[in-house]
């Protein structure tokens, strides 16, 4: 038998409990590092649902009549320039009807959305700079274009650890576990410790073993590995005193500790076939609402953040046959969520937030598309502190660019920071010589739109 480094043994052992899918792992319970003067807020986790692409504001949450009036038209009350050619004014093929008891204007394309109209805080003031996905969405995950900071999860998971230590606190959904946002900037822990790195799961599939790769170790049962995982704890603690302490070989050995406690702590919690067929079907029996479910039943566990990808929204061109074939799964998943966080009495301290990297154009592209459009764009909250039955802020008469009570990107993280409890200006980890923070040096709390 050849002679095995020990870190030859960590990295073999490694790749049993758990493979690489699981190595961005966890936070002990209980054990954020937030130190500041706590706010006012209660919330205590965060489900994004997350249309990769950019949703259209004119066809869901902003009414526009204007358009229907200058359809084709480009008027020169508003700079309409973008970063491609398009055409003229393109009115909504959906209508607007005021919805609930807080007469919130929602289109009929998301009718489920809509049921739910008294708990949602719409925001449709949001802005930004970049019309290019890539740093787009880095700029919602992390607070800046560069494309190597901790994501706004991380943060979290940072700042307030997890209330399970069976469980990742950052977990990211998306079929395939690698589309609908997933990947790069959604899930990167950049320079905080490895061990509040988002964790990807497919939520494509409904059994946990398949959902999972690598769950099970094919080798060993578990008291066999729990004999060799105290072993390499062993010889960890020897390297250390001996040598002083390696972070990172700390961080190969939490996860490994983390991935053999998921074994048996995943095949109930990412097990959706467990609840009631009635729940299944409210939810939708489909990637949305399979993902929305499996959100809902992690942040019961304690998870602290849960991202929930749902891609395909870039449509640059038939976007209302693009509409009428997404919006129903999407729509029935996300009311379905808000209504069973609250029904369950989770809405109050979970913060659910929907949207995309940016916005569409009021103005038509390739026909019946829309091109990007960050500079006027709607994302909406509930339950976590936030306003329900609320609509925050306009854009101009044609749905382009915020002009009331504008809200950047900084605005909103800081907003659901402080709904969290948490100063986001003292939320900070020394680095490079510097303290960083998820809002940079921006951000204000938008105090109008929390309870």
């Amino acid at each position: 038998m050849r002679n095995t480094s020990r870190r030859d043994m960590v990295r073999q052992l490694f790749g049993t409990v758990g493979g690489v899918a699981l190595s961005g792992s966890m936070a002990s319970a209980g054990t954020g590092i937030y130190s500041g003067a706590r706010t006012t807020g209660k919330a205590k986790h965060v489900i994004c649902l997350w249309l990769s692409g950019g949703p259209s504001q004119v066809d869901m949450f902003d009414p526009k009549p204007a358009l229907v009036k200058f359809q084709g038209q480009r008027p020169g009350s508003v700079d309409l320039r973008t970063e491609r050619q398009t055409g003229g004014l393109l009115p909504t093929t959906f209508e607007f009807s005021k919805r609930g008891k807080s007469g919130l204007e929602i289109s009929n394309i998301i009718p489920h959305l809509a049921s739910v109209a008294d708990e949602l805080c719409v925001v449709r003031s949001m802005y930004s700079f970049n019309p290019t996905h890539t740093p787009a969405l880095s700029l919602w995950f992390t607070g800046t274009v560069l494309l190597n900071r901790p994501s706004i999860g991380s943060w979290v998971s940072y700042g307030l650890g997890t209330e399970n230590e069976n469980l990742p606190s950052f977990v990211a959904l998306a079929p395939g576990a690698g589309g609908g946002g997933l990947g790069g900037s959604a899930t990167r822990s950049g320079f905080l410790p490895a061990k509040h790195q988002g964790v990807p799961f497919d939520s494509g599939q409904v059994e946990p073993e398949k959902m999972i790769p690598d769950l099970r170790n094919k080798w060993l049962d578990n008291d066999q590995q729990r004999k060799q995982l105290d072993a390499i704890q062993a010889l960890n603690r020897a390297h250390a005193k001996q040598f002083g302490a390696d972070e990172f070989l700390d961080g190969r050995i939490q996860s490994m500790e983390s991935a053999f406690r998921l074994q048996t702590a995943a095949t109930d919690a990412f097990d959706i076939r467990k609840e009631p067929e009635a729940i299944r079907e409210e939810y939708g029996k489909n990637n949305s609402g399979n993902g929305c479910l499996l959100a809902r039943r992690l942040v019961e566990r304690g998870v602290r953040y849960v991202h929930v990808g749902l891609g395909g929204w870039d449509d640059h061109k038939d976007l209302p046959k693009n509409y009428a074939k997404n919006c129903p799964d999407m729509d029935q998943g996300a009311a379905a969520l808000v209504r069973d966080l609250k029904r369950r009495g989770l809405l109050g301290d979970t913060i659910v937030v929907w949207g995309g990297e940016f916005g569409r154009t009021p103005v038509s592209e390739s026909g019946t598309g829309r091109d990007h459009n960050p500079y006027g764009y709607t994302m909406w909250l509930a339950g976590g502190g936030f306003k329900p039955g609320f609509a925050y802020g306009a854009t101009d008469d044609f749905g382009f660019k915020a002009v009331e009570n504008r809200v950047s990107v900084h605005d909103l993280h800081a907003t659901m920071m402080h709904a969290m409890g948490m100063d986001h200006t003292k939320l900070t980890y020394r680095y490079a010589g510097r303290d960083f923070r998820l809002t940079d040096v921006f951000g204000e709390v938008v105090k109008d739109i929390l309870v």
